[in-house]
């Protein structure tokens, strides 16, 4: 019987330990997240207002209600007070991380740091009641937003900017985020990218929402479309890009309507400062760039100031050292060979990598089932000479004995059911519990 350790209980994480069963059937599997609520960031990043995609965590839950995969939440691996890499090793045959990409990557302008300034995904994880996410009082006092990146997070934070609390009430937001949002004094939503239109990279179905937002008009530049070459024929665009750019063209040619809200997409200008005025965030200058004929842009020494209170930044995900595992800083990835970690160049026995800290922040969710199929043929592969080492027969034990108290799954479904409950005294429906302390006192209450 092979014992498997999976950190992370995203969708990498639960396609890892889904493979794992299946193809093989003495193989049992915990799947440890730090968190005590599992699906990683279909719970924490997909936005609240998307309840198809938001379904997926049906799929996951039957993955970790298998009965040879054990959930285990709240079990810091690596870190000054997490569990060591080396001693989670002893306890398993082997250990899969699918601890994703956990950072933001930064702009590296003056005043990124000033207040008011923040990375897309801490807006995020605050309306989505991620536990270390705080109430920071992202929309005090704004009324211009600028969210810098054009692809499908930047259009989630822009959407949400400007969704009225009556759309957001039927949504599992937290009811801090969902007042704050109500009295919300934002008008004008800035989203902006260094590139051309046409090397935007939402998707059609994404960028099509902003145009059916209640009381908010979405604006184009003519001047941005006819600066792209690939404008001049459409048609030989693939298929998805052609898609966004006839949306785009069609915002661009429609008559401009009074609006309460408005939100207005630029290209090809790059972010070079974020200036203040008193003391925080007050515009964002930018470089006017053009097309340099290589499929990328120059600058042209031309600025302008977008006046602005709140500033999100958008340009990508990194992934995060993990203490005692090795780290492609260039990358942000963890260096493997077909999911087998690789230290100083050699396949570490019983040591493996999944998802974005694998492969980088690229795909979509379902891109991470074929990346957990690559690294389960690998660890299978490798199965005769991992059985041969003993480890516990129940790792449960061991990591009690080590200070971790782990969250099982009837703790997580006590937390569902205290998230039903506080939605039912607030006349809504799921709210979701938005601290540690909350969280944690529901699961021990089961």
């Amino acid at each position: 019987m092979l014992r498997v350790a999976v950190v992370g209980s995203g969708p990498s994480g639960c396609y890892t330990a889904q493979s794992l069963v299946e193809r093989d059937p003495e193989v049992h599997v915990d799947v440890l997240d730090r968190l005590p609520c599992p699906f990683g960031l279909v719970r924490y990043g997909v936005a609240p207002d998307h309840e198809k995609i938001k379904s997926l965590q049906g799929n996951l839950r039957t993955v970790l209600e298998h009965d040879r995969v054990r959930f285990l939440g709240g079990v810091q691996v690596g870190g000054p007070d997490g569990l060591p890499v080396e001693r989670l090793r002893e306890m398993y045959h082997a250990v899969v991380y699918c601890v994703g990409a956990a950072t933001d990557r930064h702009l590296g302008i003056p005043g990124e740091e000033l207040p008011g300034s923040w990375s897309a995904t801490e807006f995020v994880s605050w309306y989505s009641a991620h536990p270390d996410a705080g109430d920071e009082g992202f929309l005090r006092d704004v009324r211009s937003a600028v969210v810098i990146g054009v692809g499908n997070v930047a259009v989630d934070v822009a959407r949400m900017l400007v969704r009225g609390a009556g759309e957001l009430r039927p949504t599992d937001m937290p009811q801090g985020a969902l007042d704050a949002l109500a009295a919300s004094a934002v008008t004008d939503v800035h989203m902006v990218g260094r590139r051309g239109p046409t090397q935007a990279r939402f998707t059609t179905k994404e960028l099509r929402e902003l145009g059916g937002l209640p009381r908010t008009r979405v604006t184009v530049d003519p001047a941005d479309l006819a600066l792209d070459p690939a404008f001049a024929d459409l048609s030989a665009l693939p298929a998805a890009q052609r898609r966004n750019a006839e949306v785009l063209r069609g915002w661009a040619e429609a008559p401009h309507e009074d609006t309460e809200r408005r939100i207005d997409l630029r290209f090809f200008r790059r972010p070079v400062e974020i200036l203040a005025e008193n003391g925080r965030v007050g515009a964002v200058r930018f470089e006017r760039t053009a097309p340099d004929g290589h499929g990328g842009v120059t600058g042209t020494g031309r600025y302008e100031d977008v006046p602005a209170q709140l500033v999100l930044r958008s340009v990508g995900y990194r992934g995060v050292a993990l203490e005692g595992l090795p780290f492609d800083a260039a990358a942000g990835t963890v260096p493997n060979t077909e999911g087998r970690i690789l230290r100083d160049g050699t396949a570490s026995p019983g040591e493996y990598v999944s998802g974005w800290i694998k492969r980088g922040p690229t795909g979509v969710i379902g891109t991470n089932r074929p990346c957990a199929k690559e690294t389960v043929t690998s660890l299978l592969a490798d199965a005769p000479a991992l059985a041969s080492r003993e480890v516990p027969q129940d790792p449960l034990p061991a990591l009690r004995a080590a200070g971790i108290d782990p969250v099982p799954w009837p703790g997580w479904l006590a937390i569902e059911r205290a998230e039903s409950e506080l939605g039912a005294r607030l006349g809504r429906n799921v709210v979701k519990l938005a601290d540690w302390d909350t969280l944690l006192g529901a699961a021990r209450a089961n």
